[in-house]
């Protein structure tokens, strides 16, 4: 359950009336309502007049060693699309290598970018074909590799390199295998199937407490977090494929669009995920089940459409 959908009598506010294919938008009194109500739990929103949202979307399609990726062009479509009516600025790349003067050089362009000070978020989409450790540039090959390890698209936009983003949500979306098993195994209806029991948790780890020191000072400067306030939501799991449907797009991405248009005007960005896991839930003709990854956020990121 989306926890801010809530009113004061419990029940959910009336859904906007608009159609499967329109992004639903927030009432005003609703959005007013649950910065209100959830003030500390929420990262805060700032006014549409005072604020340039930014997102980047990285697609490569074309491929001197890999097959072409037929359908991605949808992808970006929709993606561009669904981000420009949350009120992001998109930025569209397409086709490159991975190296520093590609793929890493325009993500870190992009990093660079003066308004992020003005934004409360930003989102990073990347599409292509993918290894387990990352996206896979247009030059790629088992002999000659052409990655850009995931690692690298965090460090550029953490609290060292990317001032403007600190505290503020840093979305990533990738499509993307992460490897070439086809996530997918037969299993009984059979109770006798079951794992035997659940994990005890260690109940002595939350009760530690730490201890105050009475002889720290606050200074004029502070620490913080290097890695903070991401969020990745992969379109598979690890060492498993994802599909592409070449005359829709990537299931992942028509998946996700759809969630968001209907949920996000209601739900926090981690409810909205799920429900896009949850459509997944049961596998069809072919399997493959979206992960959320690296999950640093301290608050609920909601989008709120249309404030």
């Amino acid at each position: 359950m989306c926890p801010a959908a809530l009113s004061e009598t419990g029940a959910r506010p009336a859904e906007p009336a608009e159609s499967p294919d329109t992004l639903k938008l927030c009432p005003r009194e609703e959005f007013l309502k649950v910065c209100e109500e959830r003030a500390g739990e929420i990262y805060p929103i700032k006014e549409r007049k005072a604020r340039m949202r930014l997102a980047l979307i990285i697609c490569n399609t074309k491929f001197d060693h890999l097959p072409l990726r037929e359908g991605s062009e949808l992808d970006i479509t929709g993606m561009k699309g669904l981000l420009e009516d949350l009120g992001y600025r998109v930025t569209v790349e397409e086709n490159l290598t991975a190296g520093v003067r590609d793929m890493e050089a325009a993500l870190g362009a992009f990093a660079a970018h003066p308004e992020h000070s003005s934004s409360d978020s930003t989102f990073l989409v990347l599409m292509s074909h993918g290894i387990l450790d990352g996206i896979c540039g247009k030059r790629h090959a088992d002999a000659h590799p052409d990655v850009l390890p995931y690692d690298t698209i965090f460090r550029l936009f953490n609290n060292r390199n990317c001032l403007s983003l600190k505290d503020k949500p840093k979305v990533i979306i990738v499509q993307a295998c992460r490897g070439a098993n086809r996530g997918e195994v037969w299993v009984s209806d059979s109770p006798a199937a079951s794992a035997d029991g659940a994990a005890q948790s260690d109940q002595s780890l939350v009760e530690d407490a730490v201890q105050p020191d009475e002889n720290l000072v606050e200074d004029a400067v502070y620490k913080t977090h290097v890695e903070k306030d991401f969020i990745a939501f992969c379109s598979t799991t690890p060492h498993n494929v994802s599909w592409r449907d070449i005359t829709k797009g990537s299931l992942f991405i028509v998946k996700l669009i759809a969630c968001f248009r209907k949920f996000s005007w209601r739900c926090h960005l981690e409810e909205v995920f799920r429900k896009v896991q949850q459509s997944f839930d049961k596998p069809d003709v072919k399997a493959q089940m979206p992960t959320i990854d690296r999950q640093s956020m301290t608050k609920y990121f909601y989008l709120f459409p249309g404030n």
